[in-house]
């Protein structure tokens, strides 16, 4: 398979920055998005030229850190994956590929396709979390009585990788459904009702802060989100942080 990339090239978050177009050649169907980056870093470095910066780490579809805008879809065409499960095969012999790093000025451009996502890490270092002590004290499983479907819907919420996608696929910027992944994790649960009140509105103070925009239901988020986040989730923490700004 051969292949034109049109790939955005930014030295450091000051260059302005642009599209320059690379030609790889004989990738098989069976790479990884990730393996044909590989690829051309490999030639790019042969030649002397300097290498196309990108996030990885596990390449499992875990770690959320392998983000790419991939011909205007976030992590690319494919659904329900992450950048580095994305495979050759959703692309043609002699297919143009447009990358770009995720767009949003929550998300500055660190350098090529890598991007600061410390805003997210602030969020959750607002209110995502719980104060139980758990070393030594935690009690019997079957003590605290939790329903299936409120089990089943926190796991659900506590899936999000925080790759922010969510953010690169809303015309609006918004970190809403992470932010409200990140509250139904807790709010289904007891744990997480000692500090409930805090958390959302803590949670929800700093995405402002970082300047992420508003929800406007368009579901894009949902749809990219390569682990189906609900928007649920959304609806459930703007009840939260009614219900918190109600009790004062």
């Amino acid at each position: 398979m051969n292949l034109t990339l049109q790939i955005w090239r930014q030295k450091d978050a000051n260059d302005k920055g642009k599209m320059v177009d690379y030609k790889v050649t004989d990738i098989s169907e069976h790479m990884s998005f990730l393996e044909m980056m590989d690829v051309l870093n490999e030639q790019l470095v042969n030649s002397g030229e300097e290498p196309v910066a990108f996030d990885h780490d596990c390449r499992e579809g875990i770690c959320g850190m392998c983000s790419m805008y991939i011909n205007g879809e976030a992590h690319g065409p494919d659904r329900g994956i992450t950048t580095c499960q994305l495979h050759m095969r959703m692309f043609n012999d002699g297919d143009t590929i447009t990358i770009e790093p995720f767009r949003a000025a929550a998300f500055p451009v660190i350098k090529d396709l890598v991007v600061d996502r410390m805003a997210f890490e602030r969020i959750q270092q607002a209110g995502g979390f719980i104060s139980v002590n758990t070393s030594g004290n935690t009690q019997d499983a079957n003590s605290l009585p939790i329903s299936k479907h409120a089990a089943d819907e926190a796991m659900d919420a506590a899936t999000c990788i925080g790759c922010g996608a969510c953010v690169a696929t809303c015309k609006n910027s918004s970190a809403m459904l992470f932010v409200g992944a990140k509250v139904s994790q807790y709010a289904l649960l007891p744990q997480g009702q000692v500090e409930a009140a805090d958390r959302v509105k803590n949670m929800v103070a700093q995405m402002d802060l970082e300047g992420f925009g508003n929800c406007t239901n368009t579901g894009a988020c949902e749809i990219e989100c390569p682990k189906g986040i609900s928007l649920d989730n959304i609806a459930r923490m703007n009840r939260e942080f009614m219900a918190a700004n109600i009790k004062g």
